[in-house]
């Protein structure tokens, strides 16, 4: 169930009732004229089953509200109605599956942002994976893949390709490109000082590190568990449960593969280098195309809801 706040200039109001009134997957409808002072108008509160807000909020949408209101779409965790039982019984589909396009743009669009707080979560995730290598620490590489924040970013890049976001292309491969190459860069120094202070050897880079050679050895495995990681995170960010993402984060190596690159820089270990920077390639490019592939199947299934329910509306009204 979600709750719907929309504040409505009161000229538009009737017909933003409209949208809701008489439709099964509504539980409860409110109106409080003139209550909003900024934007001026009326606030009209709605709640819905989750499976059919998308629907919804595109008629809104197609009103023009967005432009002189404000629609604020927030979940429901816990409510006591039969009235809000009628209405996910008489939605088609199921609302943990049920994907709230709205809120994965938005989602992505703020956490696919080029800021401080992502490029310090991304350089330190990367220091970390560089002392995690030289230690050749597997449990050290797991906590440098659990900090890094970069896979959201990711994911948006497919989620752009699907609903022809351009805006939320470029921003997206625009974090993770400076994300990279200043966490590397970072890293790269910091390898240079610890050789200067004699604190890391070349063969601590080069050597045998049976913990942690995976990183720079990638092969059909790596591929593939993007593809599964990519999947499975996607489907956390879209539904309603979101428990799997951990476990996306230490399933694939993008992180340590940008620390090791840069001690490979450092120490001048031209093997190391290709066989991260490859590895990272790898992983990317399978998470992207798994991302894309995901929201794709996930857009036409829930559009064949949406036809499933507005027949359902045409021939029956009241659900």
């Amino acid at each position: 169930m979600l709750h719907l706040r929309i504040t409505s200039p009161a000229a538009l109001t009737d017909q933003v009732v409209a949208v809701f009134d008489d439709d099964p997957a509504v539980s409860q409808l409110a109106v409080m004229a003139g209550a909003s002072v900024r934007p001026a108008g009326d606030i009209v509160l709605v709640d819905v089953a989750r499976e059919a807000a998308n629907d919804l909020l595109d008629r809104l949408d197609r009103l023009g509200l967005p432009e002189c209101g404000t629609i604020h779409v927030e979940p429901v965790t816990t409510w006591v109605s039969r009235a809000g039982y009628d209405a996910e019984r008489h939605t088609p589909g199921s609302s943990a599956d049920a994907v709230v396009w709205a809120d994965v743009t938005q989602r992505a669009y703020e956490e696919s942002e080029l800021n401080w707080t992502y490029l310090a979560f991304m350089t330190l995730a990367t220091l970390l994976a560089s002392v995690a290598i030289v230690v050749d620490s597997q449990v050290l590489v797991i906590g440098a893949m659990v900090l890094g924040p970069e896979f959201v970013a990711i994911a948006a890049l497919g989620l752009a390709a699907v609903r022809r976001r351009g805006t939320l292309f470029a921003r997206a491969a625009r974090t993770l490109v400076v994300g990279f190459a200043a966490a590397i860069g970072t890293a790269t120094l910091a390898a240079l000082a610890a050789r200067w202070l004699g604190w890391v050897h070349a063969s601590d880079v080069t050597g045998d590190r049976p913990g942690t050679d995976f990183i720079y050895s990638p092969d059909r495995w790596s591929f593939v568990v993007a593809l599964i990681a990519a999947a499975a995170g996607v489907l956390s960010l879209t539904s309603a449960k979101v428990g799997g993402l951990s476990g996306v984060f230490i399933s694939v190596t993008t992180v340590p593969a940008a620390g090791n690159v840069a001690l490979g820089v450092a120490f001048g270990a031209t093997e190391e280098i290709v066989g991260s920077v490859l590895q990272l390639a790898v992983n990317i490019g399978g998470m992207v195309l798994a991302g894309w592939a995901t929201l794709a199947l996930q857009q036409v299934v829930w559009a064949r809801m949406a036809r499933h329910r507005s027949r359902r509306l045409a021939h029956d009204p009241i659900g």
